[in-house]
């Protein structure tokens, strides 16, 4: 009866703003939203018994193929599944008269969650780390570039990080700020990056859910935004062999349920980094094969993990070293936290957290002690391990690691490597550009 008192009123005071029409948005597999948009007369029906959808979306690979043996498709009879607005997740749509967006979960039925839908493998995971004493703050700083729709090429040439006149070298830049923060996604710096017609937008944290919940926004804002501005705005990690890779930090800490302090953050502590701080690092770097493809989820995320390329390329920590996979900041502060650098921009932000937070949950159920950092930069020891090279190693890193996979769930794991694995073997089947220009003429 509750539920239902709340969803009469969540209608009636999106009237009374002269919300017209409501976007339900799954967030898929691969980090994109999925909608259908409702009419404000139907809102209230759909919210209090689901909005069907094709069951199978979380199981459709990038170029929406269906993907056979995922149990979501052929399995079940390609039946519906029932989108569930979370009510928490409202946001207006400032770029639209009239409409609103809620983030869904989804459920076969009433008391049946789909496993393998992203938002579920990260609200799992909170709860873990909730009975475990402690919350979650985190934040992603996506990289991505601005290109012209047609030629895909950049809006300006030369490498000139931070420049004043490529920082809003086009008016949509200073709009689609003003849009994001209206979006709710609180925007704290801007700056074009290193290279042509890159950019970076970072917005503050959050703690659990709604930290994601605002990542997915903002990638999907910046893709449509830049659309309707007749740009083109990718987050690809390598779009071009001359460009830059484009990543994603992925920033976290966890904060003690008792006192609502940063567990991380002691001053007393040797170095600055107090015992969970320490294990949940290791974690990190135990399970990073694991983590690899959560991460990196397509083969052209491995051409961007290369050294002296600001992206690190073994599995290592350091203090303020921009080359490791974890980088330790404002370490003895307040605001300590770690910072795993290795995600590309595509990653999907449900799935970047949950890894990480998988990971450094298991370091600290296990009170695995920190190995040591290096000297310099991490990206020039050679005596570190590597990160996977390639998709194929990411994939089999994940499957071989049985504690990982019973933290993110065996209906997770077994969906998205089925559907990685289909797309894989269409990227091999595929003939490159490379290869015609470097074999055809000389045989």
């Amino acid at each position: 009866m509750a539920a239902a008192d709340r969803i009469t009123k969540f209608v009636k005071a999106l009237k009374a703003k002269d919300i017209r029409y409501v976007r339900f948005e799954l967030p898929d597999t691969h980090g994109t939203s999925r909608l259908k948009l409702i009419p404000i007369d139907a809102v209230e029906g759909y919210a209090r018994n689901g909005l069907n959808m094709y069951g199978g979306v979380l199981a459709l690979d990038t170029a929406s193929s269906v993907v056979p043996g995922t149990g979501l498709h052929e399995e079940v009879a390609y039946s519906d599944k029932r989108l569930i607005p979370d009510l928490d997740s409202l946001q207006i749509v400032p770029w639209l008269p009239h409409t609103a967006k809620v983030i869904c979960d989804c459920q076969w039925a009433p008391g049946e969650p789909i496993k393998s839908a992203p938002r579920y493998v990260l609200r799992k995971l909170l709860d873990e780390a909730a009975d475990m004493g402690f919350d979650v703050m985190m934040g992603h700083e996506f990289e991505f570039y601005l290109l012209d729709p047609e030629t895909k090429q950049p809006l300006f040439g030369g490498l000139h990080i931070f420049n004043n006149i490529r920082n809003q070298y086009v008016p949509f830049l200073d709009e689609v700020l003003e849009q994001l923060n209206a979006l709710g996604v609180d925007v704290i710096t801007h700056n074009c990056e290193y290279s042509p017609a890159q950019f970076e937008i970072n917005f503050g944290p959050a703690v659990g859910l709604a930290a994601a919940d605002k990542a997915f926004t903002f990638k999907n804002a910046m893709k449509e935004l830049a659309h309707r501005a007749g740009y083109l705005a990718t987050f690809m990690s390598k779009p071009a062999n001359d460009m830059s890779g484009c990543g994603c930090h992925v920033h976290m800490s966890l904060i003690n349920r008792k006192g609502k302090k940063n567990a991380f953050a002691d001053a007393r502590a040797r170095d600055g980094m107090p015992d969970v701080m320490r294990s949940f690092t290791q974690g990190l770097l135990d399970h990073a094969p694991a983590m690899a493809p959560l991460i990196g989820p397509t083969p052209n995320c491995y051409r961007r993990l290369k050294p002296h390329t600001f992206a690190p390329s073994n599995i290592s920590w350091g203090k303020e070293d921009r080359s490791a996979l974890v980088r330790m900041k404002h370490l003895g502060e307040s605001a300590a936290h770690i910072e795993m650098r290795a995600a590309s921009g595509l990653s999907n932000p449900y799935l970047s957290a949950a890894a990480v937070l998988a990971a450094g949950l298991l370091g600290v159920k296990k009170k695995r002690k920190l190995q040591p950092a290096v000297k310099g930069p991490s990206e020039d020891n050679p005596d570190l391990p590597k990160l996977p090279q390639t998709l194929e190693q990411a994939l089999d890193g994940l499957e071989a690691d049985k504690d990982m996979r019973k933290l993110l769930g065996e209906d997770f794991v077994h969906v998205f490597t089925t559907v990685k694995r289909f797309e894989l073997a269409r990227f091999h089947d595929a003939v490159t550009e490379w290869e015609r220009n470097e074999y055809m003429e000389v045989y």
